[in-house]
């Protein structure tokens, strides 16, 4: 492996003993959850750089290109990816780390090693990573979390959803589990996105995780939660009136609503199912259907729910 402080430029001596919040966006971030976070903090409170990634080194821009302004007759600008380590400070002047940018493409392995090396440096006790996922779950009920920790009892309380499972890797998750292995405790909530809404900006998830966020670390955040709150009700009422608009619509989420309900009354935190009780074959929402079916009406408004900026961000 190539040195992973060739990675990255200190650019900042961070505070000793904080927690590190990493909120990558990329493959995972349904319903914009984790970017909404990470914008609205540092939007929110006084935050200063502690370090730069090389991005050039780790991005595939032909994978994901960045978007370039053209003006009739030449190129003006280019928004280009960042991956940079903030300290921030929350609303009892408590000092935290949050890494945010677009998730590196490449060296996974060295890239987790300079995160491991940075957290060092600042002597972090407790790393958590923040994600939104797609899920069968209706937009009318409150956003359920999937918590995941090197230690259960970084989570006690919190259910399982469901036993093994094989997922496509994200490096979100992979730093979780490098820094688990490098004995960091370590923990992540993945917010339960409706998946007809994944790829709009979705500020009800980021609230979800924020609480979360606050639960698990103590860092004092109800002034930012509550901020984005307000903004989640006005997103909430648009979404609810395209909805209404449509008895197609309107009966897909009745049946995810359905399911749902079931589900939440039957959850527990031990057994072999642990999301049971399960829901008679024909009762069960298809949630590619539905989610096909959602999406293309609310695509097919005015336009689609806005975000925290006014613009639909992409998952």
């Amino acid at each position: 492996m190539l040195a992973p402080e060739d990675l990255y430029e200190v650019t900042d001596e961070p505070s000793p003993g904080s927690v590190l919040v990493h909120a990558l966006t990329g493959f995972v971030d349904a319903g914009a959850a984790s970017q909404l976070v990470a914008t609205h903090l540092l939007g929110r409170l006084e935050s200063r750089v502690i370090a730069r990634f090389d991005v050039d080194l780790m991005h595939d821009y032909r994978g994901r290109r960045p978007p370039m302004t053209f003006t009739g007759d030449r190129f003006e600008d280019v928004d280009l990816p960042e991956l940079v380590l903030h300290e921030l400070r929350d609303e009892a002047d408590t000092p935290f780390l949050l890494l945010a940018g677009a998730e590196p493409d490449l060296h996974w392995q060295r890239f987790a090693a300079a995160i491991h090396q940075l957290t060092q440096r600042a002597e972090v006790r407790l790393a958590v990573s923040l994600q939104g996922i797609p899920w069968a779950a209706p937009h009318t009920r409150p956003a359920a979390l999937t918590a995941h920790a090197s230690d259960r009892a970084l989570i006690t309380g919190r259910p399982r959803w469901f036993d093994a499972v094989v997922v496509p890797g994200h490096a979100g998750a992979f730093v979780e589990l490098a820094l688990a292995k490098a004995g960091l405790p370590s923990m992540g909530f993945s917010v339960h996105v409706p998946h007809y809404l994944g790829a709009t900006a979705f500020p009800p998830s980021a609230v979800a995780l924020l609480e979360a966020l606050s639960q698990a670390t103590g860092l004092q955040l109800d002034g930012a939660i509550a901020e984005l709150a307000n903004t989640g009700v006005a997103v909430l009422a648009q979404v609810d009136e395209q909805v209404a608009a449509s008895a197609e619509t309107r009966e897909a989420v009745s049946a995810l609503e359905h399911q749902y309900d079931a589900v939440a009354a039957g959850r527990g935190l031990t057994g072999p199912s642990l999301v049971s009780p399960h829901l008679p074959e024909d009762e069960v929402a298809d949630g590619d259907e539905l989610a096909a079916q959602l999406e293309a009406f609310l695509r097919a408004q005015e336009g689609p729910p806005q975000g925290q900026d006014g613009s639909a961000a992409g998952s």
